[in-house]
């Protein structure tokens, strides 16, 4: 019985070290994947666009593909890939952020730049036109992936670079949580934003009592704004972590600059509203992070439009010749 008893006691204490291991992992999940919180935020406000023009009964159903590749995106390629590099080339961390940040850079200056120019998107369109809805559904799916491929090698970086000193297994673990967390809680929303338009409409014919029925068509007539408020967040959100990766990416590399200059002028702007001193600092340095991602944008868009597309182009000509 003694021997029973001894056993008893030991599974409850590697039960308790084994629960305490799963809450400091997903402690560790929750507190790095906030880190990416720029990142996240532009995922969910860039998915949406890809449910655009499909039935109502196809919206769902789109979202759900995509999830599903974010999913097999973080965990199965990238899960992988941020644990060899963690053990392997952990001097590899920053420049890959830096990388990913001037993407972040280029697609924001992009998106403002289309925002200025829309008649650039007017040849696609009518491409788009000519495709079957199944066609255009699985072109959609697929170039959502892609995108989501991107973004979410990003947020698994910038969650990676965010972890404390964590064994092997801690670190896969803490790392697996954040994919799932994000993902679903990226994936919830763009399933509640797409859907918000059907439940206001239901509200509003169907809605027993006045204020339902009131906040339905508040509802129908607000979602056009609010997806437009969402676009514009999520490309200043792209702009200023792009630009804040960069400036860190840098300080880490032994360049002060621009990040000595951007510190300084925050602190004096915090230093005018003592009350607000540490939001002003934040909103100050987070806007110029965004100015100077938006310029790194744009000279980016000069080298792909000028050097990088033409070397595409004449390759793809001599290939086909």
């Amino acid at each position: 019985m003694s021997g029973l008893l001894a056993l008893l006691d030991d599974v409850a204490a590697i039960a308790k070290v084994a629960a305490a291991s799963v809450d400091d992992v997903v402690a560790q999940a929750v507190k790095a994947s906030s880190k990416a919180a720029g990142a996240v935020i532009d995922d969910a406000a860039v998915a949406p666009k890809y449910v655009h023009g499909f039935s109502a009964d196809r919206e769902l159903p789109i979202v759900w593909k995509i999830a599903r590749g974010s999913i097999f995106n973080k965990l199965v390629i990238l899960l992988p890939a941020a644990l060899l590099l963690s053990v392997f080339a952990p001097w590899a961390i920053a420049p890959l952020l830096m990388l990913g940040g001037a993407y972040l850079c280029f697609e924001g200056a992009e998106k403002v730049w289309h925002w200025l120019n829309p008649s650039d998107h007017h040849t696609e369109e009518l491409y788009q036109e000519k495709l079957s809805d199944a066609h255009l559904e699985e072109k959609k799916v697929s170039g959502a992936i892609k995108t989501d491929f991107i973004l979410s090698a990003e947020i698994m970086t910038i969650t990676l670079s965010a972890l404390p000193e964590l064994s092997f297994a801690m670190t896969a673990g803490a790392l697996a949580v954040a994919g799932i967390i994000i993902t679903v809680a990226v994936y919830g929303a763009v399933a509640l934003i797409v859907k918000a338009d059907d439940l206001g409409l239901h509200l509003a014919a169907e809605g027993r009592t006045s204020f339902g029925r009131s906040l339905g068509r508040g509802i129908v007539r607000g979602m056009p704004t609010f997806m437009r408020l969402l676009v514009i967040v999520g490309t200043a959100a792209m702009l200023w972590v792009g630009g804040s990766i960069i400036i860190h990416g840098l300080e880490e590399m032994g360049v002060a600059e621009p990040g000595h200059t951007v510190h300084e002028i925050a602190l004096a702007a915090g230093h005018t509203i003592p009350s607000l001193e540490g939001t002003v600092e934040w909103i100050v340095s987070a806007t110029i992070s965004g100015v100077l991602g938006f310029c790194l944008g744009l000279v980016l868009m000069l080298a792909v439009s000028s050097v990088v597309n033409p070397v595409i182009a004449l390759f793809k000509g001599e290939s086909q010749g």
